[in-house]
């Protein structure tokens, strides 16, 4: 039988992450949300597919995409305070990879730290479904009778 996985610390500071980016995500969605009418108005609304609707759609994903940045680097700034990582650099690419669940680089963390990668991909998968239902959403407001 092989060595005894403590994975304890991985948890304590894997659901805290989670929880602090799903707030962090979900504040900025909404400060998102607060724009959108108001563009569309200055924009002049059209009941249908319109230069206007494809940039509030397009900018909106550009504001979700720093959102999923921001809540990256909260990771790899964790990654390095926790040493599992050996720099700044390695932290972010980890950490873009784990949340996009891309996982392409050959990077890893550290032994005692590695459930943390999974429980980020689980982030991101929470937080891209906001993302995913939010994107939906504007494109309603935006495209209310395209066709």
């Amino acid at each position: 039988m092989g060595p005894i996985v403590n994975w304890g610390s991985d948890w304590g500071w894997g659901l805290p992450l989670i929880v602090l980016t799903v707030i962090i995500h979900s504040f900025g969605l909404g400060v998102i949300n607060r724009r959108v009418p108001t563009v569309l108005v200055i924009a002049g609304r059209v009941p249908k597919f319109s230069v206007a609707a494809i940039m509030v759609t397009g900018w909106t994903a550009v504001g979700a995409t720093m959102l999923h940045g921001f809540e990256c680097a909260i990771w790899a700034v964790s990654y390095r305070f926790l040493g599992a990582v050996p720099d700044n650099k390695s932290a972010m690419l980890y950490s873009l990879g784990a949340m996009t669940t891309y996982g392409h680089a050959s990077l890893s963390l550290a032994p005692g730290w590695q459930l943390m990668g999974t429980l980020e991909a689980l982030n991101g998968w929470i937080l891209f479904g906001l993302t995913t239902a939010f994107l939906f959403a504007v494109m309603q407001k935006a495209w209310p009778a395209a066709g």
